[in-house]
């Protein structure tokens, strides 16, 4: 597959198409930004009824230690807030929709952190969702609980949090999700926001399998990979990974028998952890990745007539990995 960056104002096979795209998503991104000012207060003075007249729709939930998840909170609340620990805040919301001005969190003592996000079909970037997730982690080093809202409490500040349970309580991006269901139920992920955790998901694990540094850092390598990510075609049947020496620069190759296998982490939409010991290991390796159904096999000979050892992973659903080393 060979993939070329088309520069600005550059127009090549199928040029006009993927400016229609464009400017699609534009119209879609203007439209939903006009519905939500449109549909704000409406929607807030439902959230402000139902939070008066049912005891279980409340503003915000404690889902962490040090970690609260709600709606937009008003001027009133913020006293409230300080109160129970709260001494960062996360606004995710733009400013048409935001009711506490920084200032007023400031005279309390409270740190603020806005990462304006635009309502319903949209999520936090890379970058945004590496610097809400530090924010917090900075917080609760210090014992201090913070509040991640947007204006609902259910889609962009879920997102975050979602984040968060993922990098520091090592549950999966799905273990997440049911966790803030079981305490929050009304939270709810658009497409795009999903996509956002499995992205942070995916980058969070290449960093954990090469030693990147903090996660912020992350989005410093990792951005352009992201952006083109969304390009890629879905690995299909005869689809091969190839990663040589050059890859594996920066690995530790220390592998002394009798200690723990070396790891090697691949993704295929989510990432299988495949073990693969020896030193030969790091030498150079072949990673063919195929989709076949659970009693079908492929034999070691019908890789490479040169091949001196084949590791299989199991079955993880319908998709395997082979680990073909020569």
């Amino acid at each position: 597959m060979h993939i070329e960056e088309l520069k600005v104002g550059e127009v090549g096979e199928g040029g006009e198409e993927g400016r229609s795209s464009f400017v699609g998503s534009d119209a879609k991104r203007v439209l939903v930004g006009a519905g939500a000012r449109v549909l704000f207060y409406p929607t807030l003075f439902y959230n402000v009824v139902r939070n008066k007249i049912q005891a279980e729709f409340r503003w915000w939930d404690k889902v962490d230690e040090f970690i609260l998840l709600g709606a937009v909170p008003f001027p009133i609340d913020v006293p409230r807030l300080k109160e129970l620990g709260v001494r960062g805040v996360i606004t995710l919301n733009e400013p048409y929709e935001t009711l506490v001005p920084t200032a007023l969190y400031h005279a309390h003592g409270i740190d603020h952190l806005v990462i304006p996000t635009r309502d319903y079909c949209f999520a936090p970037s890379l970058h945004d969702l590496c610097c809400a997730v530090d924010f917090i982690h900075g917080n609760a080093l210090s014992g201090r609980t913070t509040y991640v809202h947007c204006k609902a409490g259910r889609g962009r500040s879920t997102t975050v949090v979602i984040c968060y349970l993922v990098h520091y309580k090592q549950m999966t991006p799905d273990a997440a999700y049911e966790y803030l269901k079981s305490i929050r139920p009304r939270v709810l992920l658009a497409s795009a926001q999903w996509q956002a955790v499995q992205e942070y998901y995916y980058h969070l694990m290449v960093r954990r399998a090469v030693g990147f540094a903090p996660t912020a850092d992350l989005f410093i390598k990792a951005s352009k990979v992201a952006a083109a990510s969304r390009e890629l075609v879905t690995f299909d049947d005869s689809s091969v990974v190839v990663v040589t020496e050059h890859d594996l620069e920066g690995y530790n190759p220390s592998c002394q028998s009798g200690t723990m296998p070396s790891e090697i982490w691949a993704d295929l939409s989510v990432v299988y952890r495949v073990r693969v010991a020896g030193q030969a290991a790091l030498a150079r390796i072949s990673c063919l990745w195929l989709r076949y159904g659970s009693n079908q096999k492929i034999s070691a000979e019908n890789l490479s007539g040169e091949s001196s050892c084949s590791v299989r992973t199991n079955h993880l659903g319908a998709i395997s990995v082979d680990i073909h080393v020569y």
